[in-house]
Formats: C-alpha cells, sequence, structure tokens
C-alpha cells in the first residue's frame, strides 16, 4: 500500500503549483516586468511609461558614463573580494577550530552566529558610535593606548578619511556567523575514520586540514563564495544607515540603485539588471573554479 503512494507521482503536481504560483507572481513577473521597464522611460515611482527610450538602451549607456554608478561598481569590487577573504575566510578558520573543540562548543556556535540576528539598522547604529569622531570608542582607545595624542584630543575622522574601511568591518563582523554555521554543518559531515586512519599513517593536524578537510568542504566553501559573491552585489541596509547618499562616496550598486528607484524608475531598473548580469557571471566563474563534486569526491 504504502509503496503505490510513493509510485503515484500525480500528486505532486498539485502541491508543485502553489509553489510555482508564487514564483510566477513574486520572482519571475517582476523581474520580467524589470527588465522591459529598463528600457522604457519612467521618471517617478508609481507612474506608468510614457514611451520607448529613444534609443532604448540608453540607461545601459548611462551606467557606464555616470560617474557615482563607476564609484558604485568600483567599491562593490572592493565588496567582493573583503566578503570572500573577510566573512568566508575568517568563517573558515573558525569552524577549523571550533570543529576540534570537545567541551563547549556549543557557546562559541551562539556567540558567533549571534550578529546575523540583530537588525542591519542597529547594528549600523552601533558601529556609527563605535567610529564616531568625537568621543567615539574606537578614538577613545586610541588615545588611551597611546597612538593619538590626547592632550591635544587628536582624533581619526573614520567615516571622512577611511569610508570603505569603514562600512566594510561592520558588514564583515555580521556575516561571518553564516558562513560560519554553513562550513561547521559541513565539516560535521566528514568521516572520523578518515582522520582516523590519517593519523595512524602520521599525518600532522596540518596535513590533515590540508589533505582531507579542505578537499572534502570544497562544496561548502563553493557555497559560502557563492552566496557571498551576491550578497555583496545586493548588500543595502547597513551601508545606507552608515552612509546616507552615499557619503564620501561610498556607494555601491544596491544603495545607489535605491536612491534612483523614486526619482529615475527606468534607471534604477537597468541597474537592478545589471547586478543580476554581475550575480550569475560570478556565480558561474566561482563555480568553475571550485568544480564542485559530489559528497566526499576528491
Amino acid at each position: 500500500m504504502n509503496s503505490r503512494i510513493y509510485k503515484n507521482k500525480k500528486m505532486i503536481i498539485f502541491f508543485l503549483i502553489p509553489a510555482f504560483i508564487f514564483m510566477f507572481v513574486f520572482l519571475y513577473y517582476p523581474f520580467v516586468q524589470n527588465i522591459i521597464n529598463s528600457f522604457q522611460h519612467i521618471k517617478y515611482m508609481g507612474t506608468t511609461s510614457a514611451e520607448w527610450n529613444k534609443p532604448f538602451y540608453i540607461n545601459y549607456i548611462k551606467i557606464f558614463q555616470d560617474p557615482k554608478m563607476l564609484i558604485a561598481l568600483k567599491n562593490t569590487g572592493i565588496m567582493i573580494v573583503a566578503t570572500i577573504l573577510g566573512e568566508v575566510g575568517i568563517a573558515l578558520i573558525l569552524s577549523l577550530l571550533v570543529s576540534n573543540i570537545r567541551k563547549g562548543s556549543g557557546f562559541f556556535r551562539v556567540v558567533y552566529f549571534f550578529p546575523i540576528v540583530v537588525s542591519a539598522t542597529a547594528l549600523g547604529l552601533l558601529f556609527n558610535l563605535i567610529f564616531l569622531y568625537d568621543k567615539g570608542m574606537i578614538n577613545q582607545i586610541l588615545q588611551f593606548v597611546g597612538y593619538l595624542d590626547a592632550s591635544t584630543n587628536e582624533l581619526i575622522d573614520w567615516k571622512a578619511d577611511h569610508a570603505i574601511f569603514t562600512m566594510l568591518v561592520p558588514v564583515i563582523w555580521q556575516y561571518v556567523g553564516f558562513y560560519f554555521i554553513i562550513l561547521l554543518t559541513g565539516l560535521s559531515g566528514i568521516p572520523e575514520e578518515l582522520y582516523e586512519a590519517a593519523s595512524i599513517d602520521g599525518a600532522t593536524k596540518f596535513q590533515r586540514a590540508r589533505y582531507i578537510t579542505l578537499p572534502l568542504l570544497r562544496n561548502s566553501i563553493c557555497t559560502c563564495v557563492v552566496l557571498a559573491v551576491t550578497g555583496a552585489l545586493k548588500v543595502f541596509d547597513l551601508p545606507w544607515t552608515m552612509f546616507p547618499n552615499g557619503m564620501s562616496d561610498t556607494w555601491l550598486t544596491g544603495t545607489y540603485m535605491y536612491d534612483n528607484v523614486f526619482s529615475d524608475v527606468d534607471f534604477a531598473a537597468a541597474i537592478g539588471v545589471i547586478i543580476v548580469i554581475i550575480g550569475v557571471v560570478l556565480s558561474v566563474v566561482v563555480n568553475k573554479i571550485f568544480k564542485t563534486k559530489s559528497d566526499y569526491e576528491v
């Protein structure tokens, strides 16, 4: 009786139809409409298209002629590199360390994952206070240790002189825990027998990590890198809270698209299409580099 239920595939369609309808209404239709909007003239949010742009591809030419958009692309490139090296790199190191802890590993799982559950707006306000020019925590610490002259009230204007660094730090800090959990889950799936056999053969901890852990963790690392790349392309809330309106030339593709969406809808739509294209291309490149394989295939 039970085997007949699993062999009957007709009911699968009944359960999949609601999911397909949801994806069509809230994913595919808006995406296709956004592409169409990028070729039309739509000035303000909520207004209909008056006509097609002349030429219809003018917004895509404008993207590479707009100085602010070029700054956004450059900063987004920096963000992508920083998220791969900072978020995924640090998460990999932390996951390797925590996986070797026999007692108390649950504490570190909670501590490292905690920042991801905090609102990005709250984190932005928090780091605004940390990097505050006068009475900010960083400047006070630097004065205390003697790096800055406290007698003359020497201060560093982090948001003006080191804007990109100031923006990257909270973004990296927030998402390290997310990739940490993914990588730690991947580590838990590696058979312990492999490490025991390597230990018997005289392999050191470094050799076990290099020749067993990293190769078998390739698929998990690939997933994290793809998520980091796509996340860097669309990150918005935390940078916008710290640097509204691209203060100190901190435009990102996500923030610059948002800045245009209320006054130049078709141009913002074109930026959205470019973000998707870059994300797809980079995701394909990452998958080619890592050459993902089935579990435990080296």
